[in-house]
């Protein structure tokens, strides 16, 4: 018990460290906060715009997110550490990983919240790709609901062609949740189309009401 008390509370010190560096260097803006279920289990499924992304998608929030990242980044001996420290599943790249899928179920079926970016890689343009559908099995065997999340922004600051970033605004959205008996009526394409159409749609409205031109995604208006 006391060794998780420690690991809770380095968990929301090294969450405020992030949200405090975010809001040193970047002009951040969440909306939508009141979307994150209070209690349960629940998936963020975000757009992948920069490696900035974690922090900004759960920085804001006040409930416990766990985060995939490629099995390589836990050879660092820092970062490694520091990534493991907090939580965050490491994932094989190019192969169904099984444990990876297991460790994230075991996350949502004891109550907790889990991100993913099913684009699987960093935006080439800011715009976004028609979503892998796998996350939707994951999401119907740990009873998630599903939330929306767009990032808008950190593209333009630390895009990934740029080794460091720059300074600019950056907007975290959070879409209404889709309850866990809704999404597990879909199967995955079908979840992973709607939740493509929604990002994108989240994604233009908050670019027009910030004065910037949206992205061409050839729908309406």
């Amino acid at each position: 018990m006391l060794k998780e008390n420690i690991k809770a509370k380095w968990f929301w010190l090294v969450r405020w460290i992030c949200r405090v560096f975010c809001m040193l260097f970047f002009r951040m803006r969440s909306y939508g906060r009141e979307n994150i279920p209070s209690e349960g289990p629940f998936v963020l499924i975000s757009n992948h715009q920069s490696y900035l992304d974690p922090m900004l998608c759960g920085g804001p929030i006040q409930r416990r997110v766990s985060f995939l990242a490629r099995e390589s980044l836990f050879n660092h001996w820092l970062f490694g550490r520091m990534i493991s420290s907090v939580g965050t599943i490491p994932v094989k790249l190019g192969e169904a990983d099984i444990s990876a899928m297991r460790k994230v179920i075991d996350v949502l079926k004891q109550g907790g919240g889990v991100c993913l970016f099913p684009e699987g890689t960093r935006s080439l343009d800011g715009k976004i790709t028609p979503f892998k559908p796998g996350f939707g099995m994951l999401c119907r065997r740990g009873n998630a609901a599903v939330v929306p999340v767009v990032i808008d922004g950190a593209f333009e600051c630390w895009p990934r062609h740029k080794k460091l970033f720059s300074r600019g605004l950056i907007m975290i959205c959070y879409g209404k949740a889709i309850p866990a008996e809704q999404a597990k009526k879909m199967d995955n394409s079908k979840l992973a189309e709607v939740l493509t159409k929604t990002l994108r749609q989240m994604q233009n409205e908050s670019r027009i009401k910030q004065g910037k031109k949206p992205y061409d995604y050839g729908l309406p208006g």
